[in-house]
């Protein structure tokens, strides 16, 4: 019996934005599926709000084709089964923050209880508290709870940690990896990439309105990101760096510093040409040096 796969929840195909003269978006096409983290990374001005305001339907693209739950991004049935957190968001201060979330609450057909929502966003405690008199980091975790009030099929997390302590931001991961396990799609976007790396099964990197990377986060750390090595070694640099796998070598002293990809041929070729090797140190690469490189090489 033939298997199909699930639809997406949001697509984009082949897309382009142009705002006058700039090309905000070059043909970028991409799948949000439920049950997944995508996160969509990139510096500033790469195209990540763009791309997130045409998938609501704020923007109309220019060419190409966009979905939203099998239908259009603008239409009010779409828009009722999607939550949103902006990076930035004005919401009335003198209203308590169990009456805040309320009221969005009952903006849609099947909410979440209002008890389950500040619960899973960790305000319950702040429920009579007046929203403006909360501190910023309290803030953001009642738009959070306002975001996925609606139970929502899909999900745009738009930097949802900004502004969190430490303790407060491992919690918002708890609850979003509990959203995903109810199957809701999410859109993050992020600039703390152990963020992506912590909750994201798949990655998107845009860099000058072009989509430079897209895949499952385990596929970026063996390709892109080479792994560094450090030890304290009579080797010349020179020597090393004509190495199959070796992309870079620094001396500091009697220690050499090495990036390199596949990392096991060439730990084996130092300690079989350096008997005398000493303080080896193989770390893996994470996606903070994959997103560098590949922007680096895109730009």
């Amino acid at each position: 019996m033939q298997t199909h796969a699930p639809l997406p929840l949001a697509a984009l195909h082949a897309v382009q934005v142009r705002y006058r003269a700039t090309q905000a978006l070059h043909g970028i096409s991409l799948q949000v599926h439920p049950g997944q983290v995508l996160a969509v990374l990139g510096r500033n001005g790469a195209g990540k709000s763009t791309a997130i305001a045409v998938m609501l339907g704020l923007r109309r693209a220019d060419e190409g084709h966009v979905e939203l739950l099998g239908g259009d991004p603008q239409s009010r049935r779409q828009r009722e089964q999607v939550g949103v957190m902006l990076q930035s968001t004005a919401l009335p201060e003198k209203l308590r923050v169990g009456e805040l979330v309320d009221q969005f609450r009952a903006s849609y057909p099947h909410p979440r209880a209002l008890h389950d929502c500040l619960a899973l966003a960790g305000v319950a405690p702040l429920r009579q508290r007046f929203y403006g008199e909360l501190s910023g980091g309290q803030q953001r975790r009642v738009q959070f709870a306002i975001a996925m009030c609606g139970r929502p099929r899909l999900l745009f997390l738009d930097e949802p940690t900004t502004g969190l302590d430490i303790e407060a931001r491992q919690a918002m991961w708890q609850a979003i990896r509990q959203l995903v396990a109810e199957g809701c799609g999410i859109v993050l976007t992020t600039h703390y990439l152990e963020e992506a790396e912590a909750l994201a099964g798949r990655v998107i990197v845009l860099e000058q309105g072009r989509v430079v990377a897209d895949g499952p986060l385990a596929s970026f750390r063996p390709q892109l990101a080479p792994r560094q090595i450090r030890c304290r070694s009579v080797l010349s640099e020179k020597e090393v760096q004509r190495w199959p796998g070796v992309r870079e070598v620094q001396r500091s002293g009697d220690h050499l510093r090495l990036l390199a990809e596949p990392a096991e041929p060439v730990v084996a070729r130092l300690l079989a040409e350096d008997p005398s090797l000493q303080e080896l140190d193989v770390r893996g690469g994470g996606l903070a040096e994959a997103f560098v490189e590949l922007t680096r090489e895109a730009a």
